[in-house]
């Protein structure tokens, strides 16, 4: 337990200690309270009277069970929120953290005063409405018809938290917009890169004579913007620029497939060998050219781990700032706008170098859960202390 002594009941519809789901960061999330804030204790993820119907759900195709399962979970609030009441009285505890699945905390009444935090890197209806959730379309029949509903849903559960821990600035200003949230609630608190050791700090450097490495990781080649890597390093090649990409976590189709592209269909960090693969995948690489549409992006956390700078478009949470550890894009930018701002760091290598030694910074200061931790610990601690004091 942590010298800080919080007590704290972690609730999320998938429990943390499946590392696979939610890209790991749920598992991080819990391992960083673990660590930094007191005594946590998960809560169960079942739908208590009525989890026969979860279950069932959990039994469908993946793509049908994601969709189906939160809206039927707030459709059931009322019944689930009473399991979850009684789980709260057998204990005593100062905080309910919620991770990303604001419906399990809809129509959930504390039996006694407690600290409610909550942490996503995107809401349903945040990501729906932005730039991210245009560039996919609805896969669920019906779906926008429930739009109203869940976004009033949100709005309760969000206006009636105590603390609202956003890892982007840009999740922290869409809510406060959308929701006219207190700002005391709200802070932004960047999510970390989900590395079990930290790499050996390292500046990487640029040479004319040798082979440009270009790295995108991703289960979906057109979601992670492979095209627009693979046309990136075709469009330096042809300017005389020894590019080459390699490619982790999909396998994309044959006509973005030539003699310079390596693929690693997957890489599991589990196993020893093929996280050290992985992990000289990043030492290699020079640039991540990942052109993505997503709320955040844990993988240029690691890229920042590594000292490699990433190249991604201006939109969402992603944790790329401008000259720290990379550079986002404009919407629209074409591989022509990568190759040339790659090629303005091949011509001035000690500002790439530069660009390496801020990105390895930015990861030890801000983009890592020791950091979350602290950061969050703290705030639990000062709300906490708050309730005390005021007797609520």
């Amino acid at each position: 337990m942590s010298p800080n002594g919080l007590r704290i009941a972690y609730l999320c519809d998938m429990s943390p200690l499946d590392r696979n789901l939610y890209s790991g960061g749920n598992a991080r999330l819990y391992d960083a309270l673990t660590r930094h804030a007191g005594d946590v204790t998960i809560l169960s993820s079942g739908w208590h009277a009525v989890d026969r119907l979860r279950r069932l759900l959990l039994s469908l195709p993946e793509a049908v069970s994601l969709r189906a399962r939160w809206r039927m979970h707030l459709a059931l609030a009322g019944v689930i929120a009473r399991g979850v009441r009684a789980e709260l009285a057998r204990g005593r505890y100062d905080v309910l953290f919620c991770a990303y699945s604001f419906q399990s905390l809809y129509r959930l009444v504390p039996p006694y005063p407690m600290v409610t935090a909550f942490t996503s890197d995107a809401t349903q209806t945040v990501y729906r409405t932005s730039e991210i959730g245009g560039a996919f379309t609805s896969k669920f029949p019906g779906g926008r018809l429930l739009d109203g509903w869940v976004e009033r849903c949100e709005a309760e559960v969000l206006r009636s938290a105590d603390l609202l821990l956003w890892p982007s600035d840009w999740m922290c200003e869409s809510t406060a917009q959308r929701y006219g949230l207190d700002p005391a609630s709200a802070h932004v608190v960047p999510w970390g890169a989900n590395l079990d050791t930290p790499p050996v700090a390292q500046v990487k450097h640029l040479s004319a004579d040798a082979p440009l490495r270009l790295l995108l990781i991703g289960r979906d080649w057109f979601a992670k913007g492979g095209p627009v890597a693979f046309d990136t390093m075709q469009a330096l090649r042809a300017e005389g620029v020894d590019a080459r990409l390699t490619v982790i976590g999909c396998v994309p189709p044959e006509f973005h497939v030539n003699e310079w592209v390596t693929v690693h269909p997957s890489l599991n960090k589990a196993v020893p060998d093929e996280a050290a693969q992985f992990n000289r995948a990043l030492a290699e690489a020079h640039f991540m050219v990942q052109p993505s549409y997503e709320s955040y992006g844990f993988a240029f956390c690691e890229a920042s781990g590594h000292g490699l700078p990433s190249l991604c478009l201006r939109v969402g949470g992603v944790p790329v700032r401008d000259g720290v550890n990379g550079h986002a894009l404009p919407q629209g930018s074409t591989p022509r706008d990568f190759a040339v701002l790659i090629r303005g760091y091949l011509d001035t290598p000690d500002r790439y170098a530069a660009l390496s030694r801020a990105a390895r910074t930015e990861y030890e200061t801000r983009l890592n859960w020791d950091a979350w931790g602290q950061t969050v610990t703290g705030l639990l601690s000062e709300a906490v202390a708050k309730n005390a004091t005021s007797g609520v």
